[in-house]
Formats: C-alpha cells, structure tokens, sequence
C-alpha cells in the first residue's frame, strides 16, 4: 500500500504523504516511495513541477522514531541518514521546478527535507519545530548547513540550540519560506502558483536552476538562444497583437 497519493497532469506531479498515524513521519517504506516516484520525474522530459505536501495538519514530522529507533549502532544509522540525504540530493538536483507545500506542521527531518526544494510555501497555522536537540540528537539529513546558509548561522544556532518552534509568518519573516497562504485559501493559491510554475518548459527551468554565472558576459550566449526560439518569438507576436486590440 502507497503511503503517497498522487495527482498527475502533464506538467505537474503532487505526491501528498499519508501517514497520518505518524504525522507523515519518515519511514523505510517511504523512501522508498520516494526512490521510486524520483525516478518517473527524472525521465519524465514534459514534467515542470514536482510538489511535495502532506496530508490533514502535517507535513512532516521528521524521521518515525519507532522504526528508526530500532538502529542502535552508529553504522545503522549512517546507513539511513546516507539513503536519506542521497534522496534530497536527487531532490535539489531535478531538472524541474520543486516546491514543498508545507500544509500543516513540520518539525525535525521535515524542515531538513523541505530546504531541499526550490520553494517552501505554508499554511498560516503552521509550525516549524527545531526539535532534533531534544532527543540528544542533531539534525543528520543536510539540515544544519543549509538552514545556517538560508536564516543566517546564529539564528539558526539559536533555533536548534533552543529547540525553537516557530509560527509560519516567523518563518515568512526570516526567509525560510517564501509565502503563507490562509488555511481556508491554501489549496486555491497553491493551484494559482502551480500556474505560474509551469508556464515555462523543462530546458527554461533548467537553465535558470544551474545558472551559476561568473560574470555577466556569460548569460549572452544562453539569453540568444532563448531569443531566437519558436516559443519566445510566439509569445511575443501574442503581446504584441492583444495590445494592438486594446
């Protein structure tokens, strides 16, 4: 049985996590959902958007502590922690658009797994929670460099030092996500922001995700090509014919 419910059209794939009896916690059986869902994204050339939410009022609620607990050795848990960080790797490395839809509250390896997508959007009731200290334990999936790089390396320090739980208009506030909808709105503004994601096709999203430029000469040669394209050409006679109506 799939712990995911998947919604596909031709440019977008919605993967919503169902476990509620864990909070959409992490499990073994879930990664490998998730090894599985990345390969169809990876070779799917006509996909734009992969979106990652939970479902009920969690997103995710880390790593399930029940099984995980089960590893008492350090070698056990180098292996999970490898698979885990292998997984948001792929994630980052997707020649699509990434966003995680934080639906609910999300604490421990859920914010770790959310700072591997493109985009982090919340519901305005949402709760981040900084929780790993509590159980002796730092964050083990890439989480500490990236959260240090996205709110800064005191902030971050404090929030896991502290075992802070923060509100989304917080989280807003300091950059770790980029927007907050209304609960009663969310599903409606997500579908708004899908829209504007996938306006673009999978070489578009590419370029601008490893656009790395050493200085500003380097973007003339792609920006040409582009330039010259069917697809600029077509939108532009568009924009161009409806201001002529107006």
């Amino acid at each position: 049985m799939s712990n995911f419910n998947i919604k596909r059209d031709r440019y977008t794939l919605t993967a919503i996590i169902r476990r509620p009896e864990t909070m959409n916690a992490v499990d073994f059986e879930l990664m490998d959902q998730l090894e599985n869902l990345l390969d169809e994204i990876e070779n799917d050339n006509e996909l734009r958007l992969f979106i990652l939410t939970g479902s009920e009022k969690s997103f995710i609620s880390g790593g399930d502590l029940r099984e995980f607990h089960q590893i008492k050795d350090a070698e056990g848990a180098k292996n999970m922690t490898r698979r885990m960080i292998s997984i948001l790797e792929r994630i980052e490395k997707l020649p699509c658009w990434t966003l995680a839809a934080i639906n609910g509250h999300t604490y421990g390896g859920g914010w770790e797994t959310m700072l591997s997508f493109d985009f982090q959007v919340a519901a305005d009731f949402a709760k981040f929670g900084f929780t790993q200290g509590k159980f002796y334990l730092p964050p083990g999936w890439g989480g500490i460099g990236k959260l240090k790089k996205t709110v800064g390396s005191n902030l971050a320090l404090f929030w896991l030092g502290t075992q802070k739980v923060i509100d989304a208009k917080t989280a807003l506030q300091h950059g770790l996500i980029q927007d907050v909808f209304e609960a009663y709105a969310f599903e409606e503004k997500l579908e708004t922001l899908k829209n504007f994601l996938i306006l673009n096709d999978r070489p578009f999203i590419e370029y601008l995700k490893q656009s790395d430029s050493g200085s500003i000469g380097d973007e003339i040669e792609p920006f040409s090509r582009f330039w010259e394209s069917e697809e600029h050409l077509k939108r532009v006679d568009e924009f161009l014919s409806r201001k002529k109506v107006l």
